[in-house]
């Protein structure tokens, strides 16, 4: 097998949200567009039908389907982020312009998709050994949307 290649259904905005995504993640790019030879009953002829792209070497075709179908939390996609500064980056980003925010570290971008904004440090905390920690770690996490590093530590110590 090849590969496996993830298909986001947009209401006829999927270049839009390509070039969002693109801006966003580092090594990123669109790959090709295509537009439609003819009218067909999702978009126009020459209206863009798909877009390929890729996020950070893994590739997603955008279509431009119509209103059909909406993105909902049961598919999302969890970023990986290194700091506070990645977790600030990503977040603001996303939630702005239409975005909104949810529990525990997930938020919606203006597009509907859904995302999982996760410092590396959260999993650090845990999956640490002291289970006392992680309690607290993760009774912290609960109350929070957008994940703050300091507080989770802070949490896990006891403070």
């Amino acid at each position: 097998m090849k590969s496996i290649t993830p298909n986001l259904w947009f209401d006829n905005n999927a270049e839009e949200a390509a070039e969002f995504y693109t801006r966003l993640f580092p090594n990123s790019r669109i790959e090709k567009v295509l537009h439609s030879p003819a009218d067909n009953p999702s978009v126009k002829k020459a209206d863009v039908i798909t877009v390929d792209f890729t996020l950070n070497g893994q590739r997603f075709v955008g279509i431009n389907g119509g209103p059909a179908f909406k993105f909902t939390e049961a598919v999302s996609f969890s970023i990986d982020c290194e700091d506070q500064a990645e977790v600030d980056r990503y977040w603001g980003a996303l939630t702005a312009d239409g975005g909104s925010e949810s529990m525990c570290g997930w938020c919606k971008d203006r597009f509907g998709l859904s995302w999982q904004v996760v410092p590396r440090r959260l999993i650090e905390l845990l999956s640490s050994d002291d289970t006392e920690a992680n309690k607290r770690a993760m009774e912290a996490m609960l109350k929070m949307k957008k994940i703050d590093i300091a507080t989770l530590e802070a949490a896990a110590k006891g403070s």
